[in-house]
């Protein structure tokens, strides 16, 4: 039988630990949005505005959100994260809100293209009401400093 000696025992500790710390090494980036009508393209007249915040976990790719809005011109009949997209161009939906009340809270898992587009700020907001059927108001999704 063989005894282990102290090195090797803390060896194999330290070893231990950051297997079972893994998952928790995980990087969470947040990020932010905040939606108007001058953002739609083409813009919008509206008294309609609105924040968003995401966190996103690069381990898990889960993106979750809380949206926010008020002073729309009636109820959102949809809303979504379209792109890829620069500012001020158009693009369809890549993942739909299912809950479309105020606050609007959920999450998703991206695939490694989505991610990407994520972090590169290709994606935005988009409220959509019956007097605006393209959106009301909009806003890119940008990394919160």
């Amino acid at each position: 039988m063989r005894i282990l000696s102290a090195p090797m025992l803390s060896a194999l500790a330290v070893s231990t630990a950051f297997l079972l710390a893994s998952p928790a090494m995980a990087e969470t980036i947040k990020f932010k949005a905040t939606l108007d009508g001058s953002q739609q393209s083409p813009p919008v007249t509206t008294k309609g505005k609105g924040t968003a915040t995401f966190t996103f976990n690069t381990t898990s790719k889960k993106l979750s959100w809380n949206v926010k809005y008020s002073g729309l011109s009636g109820p959102a009949v949809a809303a979504h994260i379209h792109g890829p997209a620069d500012m001020g161009a158009n693009a369809p939906p890549v993942i739909p809100f299912k809950a479309l009340k105020s606050p609007i809270k959920g999450s998703a898992t991206l695939t490694d293209a989505q991610a990407a587009d994520l972090e590169a700020g290709k994606y935005y907001v988009n409220v959509h009401t019956a007097a605006n059927k393209d959106g009301e108001i909009r806003g890119q999704i940008e990394k919160a400093m």
